[in-house]
């Protein structure tokens, strides 16, 4: 099962990630069997036992009746992988560069907030399992850790910053400094959550983990300015660690008070300020207007993605987005893509449709409640041993070769739904 002297390995500039699999399979040898079945079903299945009812809602709640979910979920359905075969994939390689970093794939972890309440060590874990796969993380800013602890953790990965804007303008400069400070070295602004949409479990059972016990989290209570705006609220945050949590998401996170483009264009001069103009990039786009303005404005690029079906009900899917976006302006700006993703198959047809890299949320988010750091490794080094396979087996020798040429696309309809689609 994958022989580990084959010629491919010296060639190649990543690891044999496929030699994963035939690890597992040896180590039942001796009695050790995986952490866990890595069927995203599995998966999520496990995550819903291990987890709280809060933690659990939390990573599991989309918007409304969840039909953006289902949709992104068909989106990927009807896109279909046509196999090449007698390709010498003996000089395979899954390399890929995003903003001058060379990593070992076309896979990100995404940003997602308050991991503490997933497990104890939150974006810790996290961000050291990205550094020693050399797979870029993104921190959200609505993270439980401080900016430079998960700096620290990252080591010398490559990390990007996500920003959810504070009105409070010297707020939003002291966090893109301290991420510039820490390491981070670009800069993605989320556009579709000025607050949190309609999620009702989470109304239901009043699961907002910053007016409880979670707080602020240790990425406000490190900031100079939150600290300063506490003093002048005089709200001390070990005496009031709810009311502090509830200043910190109320007004500098989901506030509910919409930016524009206007604004953008501040927040991308500020960053390219701090930063010595490093990449700055909007994160939310689903319609071909706004990734066309984002070409006029000279954004670095986009994340095509609907926060995976969690802020607007009924709305397009991000694959179908992602298609006509890159139709528009696919040659014009970097085009990344999240919503959905469950399976290296997905992450295929997501590059093949025009994205230029792939993040994945829920896989890990999952991993680390079930295992901590050791889940997390173990799930995306299983995604990454799938997908380093289903370019040996689909006859693709590099990122490159995957394009439209590389699917066959049913028609865009509604009829698609299956259990087997919801996941």
């Amino acid at each position: 099962m994958s022989d580990p002297n084959n010629p491919n390995i010296k060639i190649r500039s990543t690891p044999q990630w496929s030699l994963y699999r035939r690890e597992l399979f040896w180590n039942t040898n001796n009695g050790q069997y995986p952490l866990f079945n890595t069927d995203p079903a599995e998966v999520e299945k496990l995550a819903k036992q291990k987890l709280s009812q809060t933690g659990w809602y939390y990573s599991a709640c989309n918007a409304g009746m969840s039909l953006t979910h289902l949709a992104n979920r068909q989106a990927f359905y009807r896109h279909r992988i046509i196999p090449r075969t007698l390709v010498d994939t003996n000089l395979r390689d899954t390399v890929a560069e995003i903003f001058g970093h060379r990593v070992s794939a076309p896979i990100g972890f995404a940003p997602i907030g308050i991991n503490r309440i997933y497990h104890p060590t939150g974006e810790l874990s996290v961000a050291k399992v990205a550094q020693e796969l050399n797979l870029p993380y993104c921190l959200s800013s609505a993270g439980s850790y401080s900016i430079e602890d998960v700096g620290k953790a990252n080591g010398n990965g490559p990390r990007f910053f996500q920003l959810y804007q504070s009105h409070d303008d010297e707020q939003a400069l002291s966090m893109m400094q301290r991420a510039w400070d820490s390491g981070f070295d670009a800069c993605m602004l989320t556009t579709d959550t000025w607050s949190l949409a309609w999620r009702h479990n989470d109304v239901f059972t009043g699961n907002y983990a910053f007016y409880h016990d979670h707080g602020a989290g240790d990425i406000a209570l490190n900031d100079p300015v939150f600290l300063k705006r506490l003093k002048e609220a005089n709200i001390d945050p070990k005496k009031n660690p709810k009311e502090a949590g509830a200043k910190w998401i109320d007004e500098n996170i989901w506030h509910g008070r919409a930016l524009t483009w206007e604004k953008v264009e501040w927040t991308k001069q500020q960053w390219k300020r701090i930063s010595g103009g490093r990449p700055f990039c909007l994160k939310g786009i689903q319609d071909v207007a706004a990734a066309k303005k984002c070409v006029e404005m000279g954004i670095d690029g986009i994340v095509v993605t609907n926060h995976a079906g969690r802020q607007v009900d009924g709305a397009i899917a991000s694959l179908d987005a992602l298609e006509k976006i890159v139709d528009a302006v696919g040659d014009k700006i970097y085009v990344m893509f999240d919503s959905g993703v469950r399976s290296a198959a997905d992450i295929f047809k997501a590059l093949a449709l025009g994205a230029k890299f792939v993040f994945i949320g829920r896989l890990w988010v999952w991993a680390l409640s079930i295992a901590g750091e050791h889940g997390v490794r173990h799930m995306m080094k299983s995604l990454l041993a799938e997908f380093d396979i289903l370019m040996e087996e689909a006859g693709f020798q590099s990122i490159d070769q995957i394009d439209r040429s590389a699917i066959d696309s049913l028609p865009n309809s509604s009829n698609l739904a299956s259990e087997q689609v919801q996941i």
